[in-house]
């Protein structure tokens, strides 16, 4: 029993993918934290353009 739990301790096969995921955990906090922060702003440019394409006439 004791070999199996030393065995089970040792054995790093899956550390590598606990890392990458982890690593996307990260990434995708930065973006909603990012997206949060600078939504109002995106979302203006957004506006401004969806306005200057409504203003455009049509057939060009």
């Amino acid at each position: 029993m004791l070999e199996l739990i030393t065995r089970f301790l040792r054995d790093e096969e899956g550390q590598g993918l606990a890392e990458y995921a982890l690593i996307l955990v990260l990434i995708a906090v930065v973006v909603i934290g990012a997206l949060t922060i600078l939504g109002d702003g995106i979302e203006g440019v957004f506006n401004k353009i969806g306005g200057k394409l409504r203003d455009l006439p049509e057939g060009e």
